[in-house]
């Protein structure tokens, strides 16, 4: 008798401790799944947060008349909007594209058409 009141509690002990294991093993499979939901709202509500302090800008053309001792630079130095272009050199080329200049030289009284940014609008 007394040996099957011993392997009764060795059973009843084998399936105590399996219980408290499944336990134990959602609790870590819930506090996983808690802490990645909580990750993803986080990275979510600092992703809006950070999207919502940037500017949106708006590229837009102007036609301009080159006055006495304009350049291609001064004119670039004056509209280029250094977030958009990596170099003076690259708006420049992209002014000449824009009104297809050969080269480097611009003559008084001459229109020019020219991009520029604003954070403004303009419908």
């Amino acid at each position: 008798m007394s040996n099957s009141r011993s392997e009764r509690r060795i059973k009843n002990n084998r399936i105590r401790r399996q219980k408290e294991m499944r336990k134990n093993f959602l609790l870590v499979v819930m506090t996983v799944c808690l802490v990645i939901t909580f990750s993803i709202s986080m990275n979510g509500f600092l992703s809006n947060a950070k999207d919502d302090s940037i500017e949106t800008s708006y590229k837009y053309y102007k036609s301009i008349t080159i006055e006495n001792g304009d350049t291609l630079w001064s004119i670039a130095e004056e509209y280029m909007d250094a977030e958009h272009y990596d170099s003076v050199n690259d708006y420049i080329k992209e002014v000449k594209q824009m009104n297809t200049l050969a080269n480097d030289n611009i003559t008084y009284g001459q229109c020019l058409i020219v991009p520029y940014y604003s954070n403004e609008f303009v419908g």
